[in-house]
């Protein structure tokens, strides 16, 4: 559940709305380039889970799909061309499904291929059902040097209700082998789960909290559409229980703590992942992998991309020199919304040259939206920063909705 780039958080947009005043782009710097990986297949889907991922029954074609990634960052090369790499991403689907030796000739082929930083943080997702021992050697010694554990809950009824492969027992084992080998570890939990109380919420993160882990990522059970939860909906705490869920589970991570720098993000100091970051700061990303979303800049555009959905078709795809799907160029109209639907996740805010570094639009094209936003206490700013209030935190649907004006 960390943070996923194959299809941004969005709003549904409503015929006859607008976003922006329309004008040319003219970006004066590009922004920082991170490089995300599909990895498709998993033990068993969740029924919570809308992501791109498909079961591996017996197993799936590891070295194919290897294969196909490298081919599709060699044919992106020409768009992203001299730019340096910040951070690095498997996601899926489950990432610990892939053999060390698959995840160090994928980490090799970026580094011939792309100018990486030296400094670059390298996340994998990892299925506390799916690891062992000698795996997180494999992974570190490749290069990975942050680790993202799917661990939901530590409790064994709850885990069963999430369809998850993995017992209570199985995630403090995966846990305690990972900190052997890893010194920035993120654990994934969730809440409001089905027939959880407030005490047992706790539980889960005072547990996780013994692991003393550098980022936690609290997220709130939503269902999803084109989920087995969406279409047959389990009984779940309703929203002022998992209000208070919530409110009591931040006031305990900043007990200990803990940084809420993002709707459902806590760090340590000096831990926020900075993959994620560069999301909400509207930063670029070149996505690689079955259905895997790209957001490229250029001097005068912008252009989203989206790869083939189903794997197979995705690496036979990749084979011919033609992974993308979709193709299509940003409009003006649109950037100053995106912006303002990432940055705004961000608990902190951003700074107010931001938008315009990252958009090529002056921040005097939301003047209005932004004022609104202020009346209504969803918002503050000042010449320097713009940022959601607690207010504005917990009704950010309502705060990004104001920033598609109707004609």
């Amino acid at each position: 559940m960390t943070t996923h780039p194959l299809q941004p958080f969005a709003l549904k947009r409503v015929p006859g709305q607008k976003f922006f005043v329309s004008q040319a782009v003219n970006f004066q710097a590009l922004p920082p380039l991170s490089l995300y990986i599909h990895i498709p297949w998993c033990v068993r889907k969740c029924p919570y889970c809308d992501f791109n991922s498909h079961e591996a029954r017996v197993a799936f074609p590891e070295q194919e799909y290897v294969a196909a990634l490298i081919r599709d960052l060699e044919l992106a090369l020409p768009l992203i061309w001299g730019r340096k790499v910040y951070t690095v991403f498997f996601g899926g689907g489950t990432p610990s499904l892939l053999s060390g030796d698959s995840v160090e000739q994928i980490i090799r082929s970026v580094r011939m291929l792309l100018p990486l930083d030296v400094n670059a943080e390298i996340t994998l997702e990892a299925n506390p059902g799916t690891v062992e021992a000698a795996r997180f050697v494999a992974y570190r010694e490749a290069g990975v040097n942050r680790l993202s554990m799917g661990i939901q809950s530590f409790n064994d009824a709850h885990l069963q209700a999430l369809g998850r492969i993995h017992s209570a027992d199985e995630a403090r084992h995966a846990i305690g082998m990972a900190q052997q080998h890893f010194d920035n570890l993120n654990l994934d939990l969730m809440y409001a789960l089905p027939k959880q109380t407030l005490d047992q919420a706790l539980q889960d993160v005072q547990t996780a909290l013994s692991f003393a882990p550098q980022h936690l990522s609290c997220y709130h059970l939503t269902l999803e559409p084109n989920t087995l939860f969406h279409s047959n909906p389990p009984a779940l705490p309703d929203d002022d229980e998992s209000s208070d869920m919530q409110q009591h589970i931040e006031e305990l991570l900043a007990v200990h703590g803990y940084q809420h720098y993002e709707t459902s993000a806590f760090a340590l100091p000096k831990k926020r992942s900075r993959h994620n970051l560069n999301y909400w700061q509207f930063g670029d990303y070149l996505g690689i992998g079955a259905g895997a979303h790209s957001k490229l800049s250029f001097p005068d555009k912008v252009i989203r991309q989206a790869r083939y959905k189903q794997p197979q078709e995705y690496m036979q795809q990749a084979a011919r020199n033609a992974p993308i799907q979709d193709e299509h160029q940003v409009s003006c109209d649109e950037l100053g919304f995106e912006f303002m639907m990432n940055a705004l996740r961000l608990n902190e805010g951003f700074d107010s040259v931001l938008f315009q570094e990252r958009t090529s639009l002056p921040l005097l094209n939301i003047r209005r939206e932004l004022e609104e936003a202020e009346r209504r206490g969803l918002l503050t700013r000042d010449h320097q920063r713009i940022a959601p209030t607690q207010m504005g935190q917990r009704f950010l649907n309502d705060l990004l909705e104001m920033f598609l004006a109707k004609n």
